[in-house]
């Protein structure tokens, strides 16, 4: 009994902790960001204390280089990625426009008989998206910045995650012994080892798969640069962001990137096939190199749980909920096998009775 009680207490403490998250969805996006930043710099910082800095020292060394290295992001990367995202929006109607008269062309010398019903197809088709640009854009300019939120987005984002970052680092280890002092004494051991076994995930993804995505990003933008895709550093940046999803992001990047391709270079055929040869040669460095080098098999989760767990959250807690999926996932993975460990050593599973076995035996 005493177990089921233990276990009833834990999941209304779940529930009631994803209540709360649910309901401050809006405000906690500075802070969930401000503890990854704490999260990922926290081996750095016990790094330094090992050579002989102090707690503070280490974590205000290691914030000032955060803000210095975002600081140069936004002064050298920034009007490149703005230019680029003025420049799309300005001649998207007319691409638009270029790819329904390459797909009515490349109808009117394929499909023979069926041309008629092909060709209504792409007209309902195209002028149904160029009819709702303008929604779509208001909408979109509405709920941005509607009561100020993007703008008050941005300045916590700039001010209060550093703060969070900060006061996080410096309080680490005192923070941990506290939980540590919180957890039932009699599964205290089974919950450290569990703890390990999350952190290792969940960091094998925050700091491996954040440098992953950060190169792919790299390779990305210069790769389609090279070949001379319009926006291809703003498409290629934003493919390797997106990569911490296995897959989803290298599609989304792929079929996005290809069909710019098709609308500037058509009927060239050799720059597109260099376009889908980037996408292919950053799949082939990732699953070859960047994951199994720097993140590991640590994570061990299904391509399929992964994207199910980005919708799940980012349904659920909106922009937060999309930053925390994967290690919430990885996370929730770990408890799941202990879980099941736990359940395949009970009577439940077994179907005896520990306490008649002891009864017996003694």
């Amino acid at each position: 009994m005493q177990v089921e009680r233990q276990a009833f207490f834990w999941l209304l403490v779940a529930v009631v902790f994803f209540f709360l998250v649910a309901q401050l969805k809006e405000i906690l996006l500075p802070f969930v960001v401000g503890m990854g930043f704490a999260y990922g710099l926290n081996p750095a910082a016990d790094r330094l204390e090992s050579w002989g800095l102090s707690r503070l020292a280490a974590s205000i060394l290691l914030v000032g280089c955060l803000i210095v290295f975002f600081v140069l992001v936004i002064v050298f990367l920034g009007p490149v990625v703005v230019e680029q995202v003025r420049q799309f929006a300005e001649v998207l109607p007319g691409e638009i426009q270029r790819l329904r008269q390459l797909l009515e062309a490349w109808a009117r010398d394929n499909l023979g008989q069926s041309l008629p019903q092909a060709d209504r197809s792409i007209g309902q088709a195209f002028d149904w998206i160029s009819g709702n640009n303008d929604a779509v854009a208001t909408w979109l300019a509405a709920s941005l910045w509607s009561q100020g939120r993007a703008l008050f987005a941005v300045v916590s984002l700039l001010l209060i995650s550093p703060l969070v970052a900060f006061y996080l680092l410096v309080d680490w280890k005192r923070m941990l012994a506290e939980v540590d002092k919180a957890l039932p004494r009699e599964h205290a051991g089974a919950l450290r080892d569990m703890g390990a076994d999350i952190n290792a995930a969940v960091g094998a993804f925050v700091r491996g798969q954040g440098t992953v995505c950060l190169v792919l990003g790299i390779f990305y933008a210069l790769g389609l640069w090279a070949v001379g895709l319009n926006y291809g550093m703003l498409i290629g940046f934003a493919t390797g962001m997106m990569a911490f999803v296995p897959f989803l992001g290298w599609i989304v990047g792929t079929i996005t990137a290809t069909t710019l391709a098709l609308i500037q270079f058509w009927p060239q055929s050799v720059p597109v096939l260099l376009v889908i040869a980037v996408f292919l040669a950053g799949q082939a460095l990732d699953a070859g190199f960047l994951s199994p080098k720097i993140v590991g098999p640590k994570i061990g989760l299904h391509p399929v749980w992964l994207i199910f767990a980005l919708f799940a959250f980012s349904y659920l807690f909106g922009l937060v909920g999309t930053l925390v999926a994967v290690p919430m996932a990885a996370a929730v993975g770990v408890i799941v096998r202990y879980s099941l460990r736990a359940y395949r050593s009970s009577s439940v599973y077994t179907g005896k009775d520990p306490a008649a076995e002891t009864k017996a035996d003694s």
